[in-house]
């Protein structure tokens, strides 16, 4: 395991006048963790602060390191990807955001690492570029990471989950304009084009998302889609 103690002010921390977005690594391949800290180190507003070869090893440093933002690989050996999300996420008051990483996007235990609370996944084949863009959309969390894939994962595993009678549930808890932008949410759409869309500012666009998030039980974007496919709130195409 390679990892240091960040230095007095966290994720505070400012680098060429940028917040630095602090980033653990997790995967059993130290080739791939190598490649990962080359391509964020090179970034100014990116700083990688720890590796773990495993999962016992990632849960460790997360709650020493407290990053923004943890690669997680979905399959390590002792403790997988999956359930070391759901310790980071149910342990921890003010856990990271976890982009999972997978070799294929319709891998199922990609569906069950969202449903665990990742935020995104991220494919192992992805341009330095993809990456990059990948771990700032995360940290900054207006929008969906791939939407489309990640819409058509979720849509694929709700099966027969998918219920008239929770969809309906579902839309007495959200006021129309809540039901508007959680649809909006669904098509990948950051705050700002949300609020373009509906003709209102992104403040209010703001207030709604947190609305939907807190009547959902959900932290994020992510949870918020996965919700609204598998109660059949939304349904594909």
């Amino acid at each position: 395991m390679a990892a240091h103690r960040p230095a007095a002010g966290g994720s505070g921390r400012h680098r060429d006048g940028l917040p630095v977005i602090r980033v653990v690594l997790a995967d059993d391949e130290r080739m791939v963790r190598t490649a990962l800290r080359a391509i964020l180190g090179a970034e100014a507003d990116m700083e990688v602060v720890g590796e773990a070869a495993n999962g016992a090893e990632a849960l460790s440093l997360i709650r020493e390191l407290r990053p923004d933002i943890v690669l997680m690989d979905v399959r390590m050996p002792d403790t997988d990807g999956i359930r070391t999300t759901e310790q980071v996420l149910s342990g921890m008051t003010a856990p990271p955001r976890v982009i999972v990483v997978t070799t294929f996007e319709n891998d199922a235990c990609v569906h069950d690492a969202l449903r665990a609370g990742a935020s995104g996944f991220l494919l192992k084949r992805a341009r330095a570029d993809e990456l990059v863009q990948a771990v700032r959309l995360v940290a900054r969390s207006d929008s969906l990471l791939f939407p489309a894939a990640l819409r058509a994962l979720a849509a694929r595993h709700a099966g027969e989950r998918t219920a008239h009678a929770a969809a309906q549930a579902l839309r007495d808890r959200l006021s129309d304009r809540e039901g508007a932008v959680l649809r909006l949410m669904t098509a990948g759409l950051t705050n700002a084009e949300i609020a373009d869309r509906l003709g209102v500012g992104p403040a209010t666009v703001k207030t709604h998302v947190a609305g939907v998030l807190a009547k959902l039980g959900v932290r994020d974007r992510t949870q918020a889609v996965i919700a609204a496919y598998e109660c059949g709130f939304v349904r594909p195409g």
